[in-house]
């Protein structure tokens, strides 16, 4: 088995290394300090450091105010509360005002299994998605997380980055460069691509694996970026593979399905199958269990991505037949 990593970890060293280079670096949380993993930062820079309590929205404002004071304010809670309880500031004050900060999103999707449908996050990168002005990253292992604090800190404007609790392998190659809005081709085939990102890229991973000894060659694309889209990489793979499954951490509407699937229906039409959270409130559970709920497995992908191939066979030789 692979050896599995905490991308909070990598989170964190990456915070410290820019805080050491930059002073206008600055942490906000709302007292989720030791789930975001930002103990040693308020050790290291008590002065940067500020921790308005259990109050989004002032968390927010605070954060937006210390932006146009020229600071870099990283701003760390965990997502499901970082975003719905202060869904109107980050409108306003981030997405309209443009401030220059960055949400980190900490313990995203379905982290918290045991604390029930009240601390899931699946709805995050549907609210945040539609907000103006705000890029979306979701790093899928440690490596791509540290990159990814070093890029968002050198971007110019609002900012979610959402970090998962739940450990996960190193998926990229030695030499991965992340770049904001470019999506990484992990593996490659011509008979079906699976787009995933975050937590579930592994997976998509270890289903291409299970589907090649089928046979089926399957692309895989981690498309670590939401927002900004990369729609070149998205409708090469429905082109060039003609099937599309996309698996996410998150309800199936308004996230990595529904951006993929908006790019495909306007450029390139495709079968496609959207993997997630169907449209319920996710239950009470261990995470692993969960996975397993909903099917987001590398054996739930490989299925979904199986029903697609065949059926287009299938469909296929009754064109050719006349049925």
């Amino acid at each position: 088995m692979s050896e599995l990593f905490d991308c909070r970890q990598a989170f964190a060293q990456a915070l410290e290394e820019l805080a050491s280079a930059d002073p206008r670096i600055v942490v906000v949380t709302n007292d989720s300090i030791g789930s975001s993993n930002i103990t040693n930062f308020r050790k290291r820079f008590p002065e940067r450091f500020v921790n308005v309590g259990i109050a989004e929205q002032n968390l927010i404002g605070v954060s937006a105010g210390l932006a146009n004071g020229g600071k870099t304010p990283f701003v760390c809670g965990a997502a499901c509360f970082l975003t719905g309880r202060s869904l109107e500031q980050v409108k306003v004050d981030l997405g309209y005002g443009r401030a220059n900060v960055k949400l980190c999103g900490m313990s995203s999707g379905m982290a918290y299994g045991a604390l029930g449908p009240t601390h899931h996050s699946i709805e995050d990168l549907a609210w945040t998605r539609v907000i103006p002005n705000l890029a979306i990253v979701v790093p899928a292992d440690p490596e791509e997380t540290r990159q990814a604090v070093h890029a968002i800190a050198r971007t110019d404007g609002p900012v979610f980055l959402r970090v998962s609790r739940m450990p996960v392998p190193a998926v990229h190659p030695a030499g991965y460069q992340f770049q904001i809005g470019r999506a990484a081709v992990l593996r490659e085939g011509t008979d079906v691509t699976l787009i995933a990102n975050g937590t579930m890229v592994s997976r998509a991973l270890a289903a291409a694996g299970m589907l090649g000894e089928e046979g089926i060659q399957a692309r895989v694309l981690n498309l670590s970026t939401l927002k900004p889209l990369d729609r070149e990489a998205v409708i090469s793979a429905a082109g060039e593979t003609g099937a599309i499954v996309t698996v996410e951490e998150h309800s199936i509407h308004g996230g990595l399905g529904s951006a993929v699937a908006e790019a495909v229906v306007s450029a390139a039409p495709a079968p496609m199958r959207i993997l997630g959270v169907p449209g319920v409130f996710a239950p009470t559970g261990p995470t692993p269990w969960l996975f397993e709920h909903f099917g987001l497995t590398a054996q739930g992908i490989r299925d979904a991505a199986r029903e697609l191939v065949y059926g287009r066979v299938r469909d296929e030789a009754q064109t050719r037949t006349g049925d």
